[in-house]
């Protein structure tokens, strides 16, 4: 990912115009899962690819393995796509 002047330049395509979204991604299931909010996602609009960087990654790992400091206890309803 290129930057500049708050243009990203997607590192699938190499087109200009990609942009930072911030998504919920989950980890885990059951007992087991963890939810981290505001995960930042490349989205590139010309070639349609998704990416994270491999900071985000680094950074997901950490909270991954150090979860109790990180996370807090929230109570979330849960539906099953039929």
């Amino acid at each position: 990912m290129k930057t500049k002047e708050n243009e990203i330049t997607c590192d699938m395509c190499g087109k200009t115009g990609a942009r930072i979204l911030h998504v919920s991604k989950s980890y885990g299931q059951g007992a087991d899962l963890l939810v981290i909010e505001n995960v930042p996602v490349i989205s590139c609009p010309h070639c349609g690819e998704s990416y994270l960087t491999a900071q985000t990654l680094r950074e997901i790992e950490n909270i991954k393995r150090n979860r109790a400091n990180f996370a807090t206890e929230r109570p979330v309803p849960v539906a099953v796509f039929v």
